[in-house]
């Protein structure tokens, strides 16, 4: 892969991040139409090092916008059905007696994958669900008292049906607390359905990456220059100060039960660092943390019992919360 061929000039500045990551969408919109919030959030994830969890129902193109990303990143991909029988070793591997060599060896699971798409993560019991919690915040498993090293870029993309909840187990909120966004997938706009159906009717098929063309953008070196240039995006401390204001304000919040933890007000300010940075920024505004409160504090947020009963949602307390904390100038 050369420097002419990813458009990414590795002596350039903060400018060629957002080149960088506008190319990496296009080659996405290769194989997804629409779903640009999606998109977005999963380099964003990826490049503030964290992990995704997505909600939508199905056929709204979540594991396809999964692949494709895989494929700009130049990750292997690994997808993992989880399902109420499935084991923590289906997930992280087990040591395999070879009786040839009276040796044991270790046989890798789909964590061991760069990107890893956990698909209907609400499905298996807890005990499976903590599997992950180890690859997702040290980025490394231990099978049988020896510690393995994960890939870099490792992201855990989790899928979770929003409507179905018959067999499923709620995900508990440390493993919540693990994911830096939650996004919510939408059906597709009027225009961007007509466009799938014009796709398909062309010979375009889900199962075929190949046939779209799909090119790397970054690589692991680069994907490291990239987080380099984007820790220089500076956060003035008046801004450091508003998304702590967020944070405590939702806490606080009457209808609230349990807010975002530090970790919360953590992951806003690296997100808003990438999003920054991707409009050839580098500084943060208070925009840029207002775009991203929703995606980074939805899930962090426990409404009280009664006032869930009246229909107050966590996207309603983190709208109340931005539209009451006073931004600075």
């Amino acid at each position: 892969m050369s420097e002419e061929t990813n458009g990414y000039l590795a002596e350039s500045g903060i400018e060629d991040v957002a080149a960088t990551c506008q190319r990496a969408v296009a080659e996405m919109h290769k194989a997804v139409v629409g779903q640009e919030e999606l998109l977005r959030a999963l380099l964003i994830a990826t490049l503030a090092n964290g992990h995704i969890l997505l909600e939508g129902v199905p056929g709204t193109a979540k594991t396809l916008a999964v692949r494709s990303f895989a494929r700009v990143f130049g990750a292997d991909f690994a997808r993992v059905q989880f399902t109420p029988d499935l084991m923590p070793s289906d997930i992280i591997g087990t040591n395999v007696f070879d009786p040839r060599t009276a040796e044991f060896h270790l046989r890798k699971g789909p964590v061991f994958a760069g990107v890893v798409l956990a698909d209907e993560v609400n499905r298996t019991p807890p005990k499976t669900q903590a599997a992950l919690l180890e690859a997702m915040e040290e980025r490394a498993v231990t099978i049988d008292g020896t510690t393995h090293r994960l890939p870099d870029p490792f992201v855990v993309c989790a899928t979770q049906n929003p409507i179905e909840f018959e067999g499923t187990y709620p995900l508990p909120e440390a493993q919540l607390d693990r994911f830096m966004l939650k996004v919510l997938v939408e059906y597709p706009k009027e225009s961007e359905e007509t466009e799938i159906l014009s796709r398909y009717q062309q010979g375009f098929r889900a199962t075929d990456l190949d046939a779209c063309g799909i090119a790397q953008v970054l690589d692991p070196p680069r994907l490291q220059l990239v987080r380099q240039r984007i820790d220089t995006v500076t956060v003035a401390p008046e801004v450091r100060q508003y998304i702590t204001a967020l944070c405590r304000s939702a806490r606080a919040h009457r209808d609230v039960l349990l807010g975002p933890s530090p970790r919360g007000s953590i992951y806003l300010m690296l997100t808003a660092k990438v999003l920054a940075a991707m409009d050839s920024r580098n500084f943060v505004t208070p925009d840029d943390v207002k775009n991203m409160a929703h995606s980074v504090l939805r899930h962090r947020i426990i409404v009280r019992p009664e006032s869930e009963m009246e229909g107050i949602t966590p996207e309603h307390i983190v709208q109340n919360v931005l539209d009451t904390v006073e931004v600075p100038r």
